[in-house]
């Protein structure tokens, strides 16, 4: 049996058109590489690279950086009507999914949802019994530029037409919550 290799997911979510939560995951080992290409795209005077706030050359520019560091995503989406029910739907489910490789999960910081999220993750963690080995926080983009990646992975899923056909290739799996 072959050891499962370390694994590090960064999510972030879309709240338009339902509510879509984007897991961009990595090998370990290739995190460093990552965050240095992610870092290399942000521009003087930026803290971070945001995508909403791009224009289209630069979009299509992160994009193919990001296709080209290949990171496994993952889609969950619900259209349940409350927003504390969707985000907890996606972060079980996301947890249930990470729980057997994964090592580190990095979400997206929101003062609002951070109590809510703390509950859901330990419950969910200690659920799945990995709560020993899954380690979760909540950073601010500027603080984890590998936030970038879902971030502009959820603005071209929710977008669709061409920019969903650009990362198209990088979603691995669609996890539609209101079918389970």
């Amino acid at each position: 049996m072959m050891p499962s290799v370390p694994v590090h997911v960064f999510v972030d979510e879309v709240k338009e058109r339902g509510y879509v939560v984007v897991a961009a995951s990595f090998p370990a080992a290739q995190v460093r590489t990552a965050r240095q290409a992610i870092r290399a795209l942000i521009m003087p005077n930026q803290k971070r690279v945001h995508f909403y706030k791009e224009g289209d050359a630069r979009r299509k520019q992160i994009i193919g950086v990001i296709s080209d560091l290949g990171p496994f995503v993952t889609i969950y989406r619900t259209s349940a009507v409350d927003r504390a029910h969707q985000r907890n739907a996606c972060l079980s489910q996301l947890v249930a999914d990470l729980a057997k490789d994964s090592t580190l999960l990095v979400l997206e910081q929101d003062d609002s949802l951070l109590e809510n999220d703390r509950r859901t993750l330990y419950r969910r963690a200690r659920e799945h019994a990995c709560e020993d080995t899954l380690i979760y926080r909540h950073l601010r983009a500027s603080a984890e530029p590998l936030l970038t990646v879902p971030d502009a992975l959820a603005w071209c899923w929710n977008r669709g037409g061409h920019w969903g056909k650009l990362i198209a290739r990088q979603v691995g799996d669609v996890v539609d919550l209101d079918q389970r």
